[in-house]
Order: C-alpha cells, then structure tokens, then sequence
C-alpha cells in the first residue's frame, strides 16, 4: 500500500468517524457548559471534574493535575485542577493541543440561560461555548479520530486548563514549569476562520497615590491624592496620542493601546480623599519590547508626580503577558492548518494576528511553536464571546474537529 493510499484511507476513516459522532460532540459540548467555571471567581476544580469523568467514559486515560491551594489562592482564585490526557501512537514528536474551561461571569443582558446549552436554529447558547470549551470537544473528538484512522505515529496530548481569564500562570505555564509535558509543536483555541500566529502582548500596573485626608472645609490642611492622581491621568492620556503612529507589521494587530480600566479611592464627600488606586492597561505589538514599554510608562508617572511632591505615588506590576511570535516550526504547522481549513471551512483561512492576548505565548516562551485554531465563527463580535447570549455555530464545531484531526494526520504522519 502506497503513502497516499495510507493517508486517502485514513482521512476517510476520519471524516466517517466524526460524521458518526456529531450527536456525541453535541452532548459532549453541552454536558461542558452546563456546569459553572466562572473566573472569578475561579472555583473551577469542580469543572475540571465533570470534564474528566467524560472523558474517561470515551475511555481516555486522564490526568489530574491539582494547582497547590496557595498557589491558586496566590493568582486571586479558588480551586483549579488541569487535566492532561495522553496518547501514543508511536515514535515521532508531540503535540500539544489546549483549551481552556475557566470562563467569564455571564453579566447582564441574556436572553436564554447561560448554563443552559440551548440549541437554536443550529447555534448552541451558554458561556463559556466558544471561548473555549467547544475546543475541549474539537481537541478530545479529533483524537479520537485519529485513533479510528490507525496513526501509527507520534504521540497528541491535550491540555484542559483552567486560568486563562486570570493570566495563565496556574494553567498551561504550571504545567511546563512542573516539567508534566514537554511537547515539539503546540495548537491553542481559536477560531475557525483564521489560524492565528502573533497576538499582543499585555502589561498591567496599579499606580497607588497616597495622601492625607483632612475636613472638606480645610482642605489645605491634608494632601489630595485624587488630584495627584488627576495630573497622571492626564499625563497617561497624553502619552497615549502617539500611540496612533505605531503599527504593527503583523496584519490584524494595529496599534499599541492604553486603558484606565479600574479607579477607586476616597473616604466620603466632605473628606479630602488619602488615597487613590488605579490599574491601566497597555496591549503591546508584537515589535515592542515589554521592559521599555514598562520603564516609558513608569518614567511618565513619575514626571507628573513631581508637581505633587506631597503625595507618594507606588507603582505595581500587577500582569506581564509577552507578545505571540512565531517560532521556526510555527510556520509549517499553521501552513498545514490553513491549508485544510481552507477546504473544509470553503473559503481561505490564512495567518493572522490578533490585538488579544492568550495562553499560547507560554508555549512560546517555552520555546514550543504554537498556532491558535478551533471552533468557532468568523469573529469575537459573532461569537458574542465575553457578551451577553454566547453562541457558537455547530456546524463550525465539525468542521474545526475534521480541520485540527486531518492537519495532526499530516504533521505527525511526516515524522
């Protein structure tokens, strides 16, 4: 039997096999949304739970992974459990494919039950549907496939984690700090429409500002902190104009940004407010070097702290997210995907960057190269991801399974 027979038969295998299993995913998908993994606030163990007992009702062998309690208590969460499942099918390296279930809160607005994994004209409904827990069923059934096709191959891990809207530090970087996985290539969760290469990177600081409180009717008599504050503000608001006239070279990433996300402060309305605490945001191209984009920033701060030299103005990083780039091997590896995306979505899918910021860039920073691609629509907006009324298309569901099962076929069938 020739190569390309082997590999005719073994797409075939895959595609019948995921055709079969469509109902299954559904369940699958649904039984994941139904239960609760908000971040925060962050008690997602009993999640990772649920996840794990399905998967080994499929009969997958699963990994528990518990994060110490200090450790989750330390990055602002409650319980949090990661999952690892492993199979080899040979010699050959390793990939790693991650999702993760931890999920923002629902907020405000829905029109059906967040955790009621609604169907509706093929659209199922929930938090948490497309960002991300429809890639624990896209990665899980995609393995699964690959085993009915017979590779005989490398070896696919999937990693379920659960930290992504809080960093990721607990999550995929625990994992490969622990020494628990050492995987050649990475896949992260995407969208269906794009395979994603770069992203930005993120930089949060509070900047607190300590004054004195005094009676409103002796204002002089304290130090305002709020109207330090003020002048750095501005001074933050300033630097951000020229911002515009950087753009990145990486084609869906634009511009560096800056947000004044959180504010809060003051004691009442009659007293001179001692102290004020602000944390901002800077989303980083990839061209830019965080540690200069983190001393500009602080250099900005303390210029306009010095016309309040009162007042005692400290500065907290708080996150440091590097930006995504792509690593020797990314580029056959999203070449690969693009390609069989191409077909099976019916209309070019091709790199790109994003102006988020993800889990991949650990599998980066540890020198593993990752592409992001999954379920999902063509944008965050028609996904609604982090909105009111969550939703994801089914049929983009199968098609990204067929997409990341046939791509892993070709990339471990290569050796």
């Amino acid at each position: 039997m020739t190569d390309t027979v082997r590999t005719d038969t073994a797409q075939q295998a895959i595609r019948a096999f995921l055709e079969q299993t469509r109902d299954a995913q559904v369940r699958f998908l649904a039984e994941l949304v139904k239960v609760p993994s908000d971040n925060p606030a962050g008690d997602c163990a009993p999640h990772a739970e649920r996840a794990a007992e399905l998967l080994e009702a499929m009969g997958l062998t699963v990994e528990r992974h518990p994060v110490p309690a200090e450790l989750v208590r330390a990055n602002g969460m409650i319980s949090a459990t990661n999952l690892i499942v492993r199979r080899r099918f040979g010699d050959g390296p390793t990939v790693a494919l991650n999702a993760h279930g931890d999920v923002v809160p629902p907020g405000e607005g829905w029109t059906r039950d967040p955790y009621g994994a609604e169907v509706v004209d093929g659209w199922m409904y929930g938090r948490g549907v497309a960002v991300s827990k429809s890639d624990f069923v896209t990665y899980t059934y995609a393995l699964l496939a690959l085993e009915k096709a017979g590779l005989d191959r490398g070896t696919v891990e999937l990693h379920l984690t659960y930290d992504e809207e809080a960093g990721g530090e607990i999550g995929p970087k625990w994992l490969l700090d622990e020494g628990l996985t050492k995987p050649d290539l990475a896949i992260a969760a995407g969208f269906s429409y794009g395979v994603v290469t770069a992203h930005n990177g993120c930089l949060h600081l509070e900047v607190e500002v300590t004054g004195k409180s005094a009676h409103a009717a002796l204002p002089m008599t304290g130090i305002d902190a709020l109207e330090a504050t003020t002048a750095i503000l501005g001074a933050l608001y300033e630097h951000r104009k020229g911002y515009a006239g950087t753009v990145s070279a990486v084609g869906g990433i634009g511009s560096p940004q800056l947000t004044v996300g959180l504010i809060k402060g003051g004691i009442n309305t009659n007293v001179v407010p001692d102290r004020v605490t602000l944390r901002l945001d800077r989303r980083m191209i990839p061209e830019e070097a965080p540690e200069t984009v983190e001393e500009t920033l602080r250099a900005v701060i303390a210029e306009a702290a010095t016309a309040f030299p009162k007042a005692r103005v400290e500065v907290r990083r708080v996150l440091l997210a590097r930006p995504l780039t792509p690593l020797p091997g990314t580029d056959r590896l999203a070449t690969v995907l693009c390609a069989h995306a191409s077909r099976v979505m019916g209309e070019p899918v091709e790199t790109k960057g994003v102006p988020l910021y993800t889990d991949a860039r650990h599998y980066s920073d540890a020198g593993v190269p990752i592409a992001l691609f999954g379920a999902g629509p063509h944008t965050i907006e028609e996904a609604n991801a982090h909105r009111a009324d969550e939703r994801l298309p089914l049929s983009d569901l199968f098609k990204a399974t067929e997409v990341v099962a046939l791509s892993l076929l070709e990339v471990l069938g290569e050796g």
